[in-house]
């Protein structure tokens, strides 16, 4: 598990890549970006590489995870070939931007962003939440009373739990998440707050120790980022996106990388 790109992930969602700032976006008189992919039979779709379960690359060097799948629905929706594009956090808005890519998935939506691309509906959860063993009966906040829980030190975790956590809460903080996920696994605290991404990982590597996600405690839905001026693509994904909630689709996928089902309020 790699930790450092995890913190790079929600950092990415705290602040607002200034390289946004300084694109040039293209004129209204460029060519319509579905007419585009329905004449050339390919959709390009940016995608992280390196932040399993959202996207990783797999035993047989193909890039798996969930926006992989939702990639794959996409296509299917718009008839055209799947293209993935690696992207990162810093380059990604730029590659939007000069059409390197024909969308995102993975974009948290902020007020600063909103100013300069367009979201899909929200398809996948992304949060902050408290982890711990089934056995353990915790369901909000106040449960959390008189339990031990793992942090890493100064990190959005550890001031979200911190806001919410009962007085009697004994919050261990470690210098680092990778401490703070030894503690828990090791039974030095109760309870983990850690991203849901780290925890499907927990999940799936530690079965014996047969953790559960309890609750969120921030939440940035992921969506699929799209330039501005393209409704009718736009639309499109949107209805993809429907239809795959609708007939379970969504969920599926959800229960396969998150370890978790689909959020009813998503």
């Amino acid at each position: 598990m790699n930790t450092t790109n995890t913190a790079k992930r929600i950092l990415g969602r705290t602040f607002f890549f200034g390289i946004v700032s300084l694109c040039v976006w293209a004129p209204l008189a460029q060519a319509d970006a579905l007419d585009s992919i329905n004449k050339s039979g390919v959709v390009r779709i940016g995608v992280f590489e390196d932040y399993p379960p959202f996207g990783s690359i797999g035993p047989d060097m193909k890039p798996q995870g969930y926006d992989i799948d939702v990639s794959s629905l996409i296509g299917k929706t718009l008839n055209a070939k799947v293209e993935l594009v690696q992207v990162t956090g810093d380059n990604r808005m730029a590659y939007l931007a000069d059409h390197k890519t024909d969308m995102l998935l993975s974009v948290g939506k902020t007020p600063e962003r909103e100013k300069v691309i367009d979201f899909s509906q929200a398809y996948a959860p992304y949060n902050l939440a408290v982890f711990g063993p089934k056995s353990l009966a915790v369901k909000n906040a106040g449960d959390l009373a008189g339990k031990s829980i793992a942090v890493a030190r100064g990190t959005l975790e550890d001031l979200s739990v911190s806001k919410v956590a009962p007085s009697s809460a004994v919050i261990k903080r470690f210098d680092d998440p990778n401490g703070a996920i030894a503690a828990f696994l090791s039974g030095q605290a109760q309870l983990l707050v850690v991203g849901n991404d780290v925890g499907a990982t927990i999940i799936a590597r530690h079965p014996s120790n047969d953790p559960e996600q309890k609750f969120s405690l921030f939440s940035s839905p992921d969506h699929v980022g799209l330039n501005k001026n393209e409704p009718r693509l736009k639309q499109k994904v949107d209805e993809a996106i429907a239809a795959a909630k609708k007939d379970g689709t969504m969920n599926a996928i959800s229960q396969k990388w998150l370890r978790a089902p689909l959020p009813a309020d998503l």
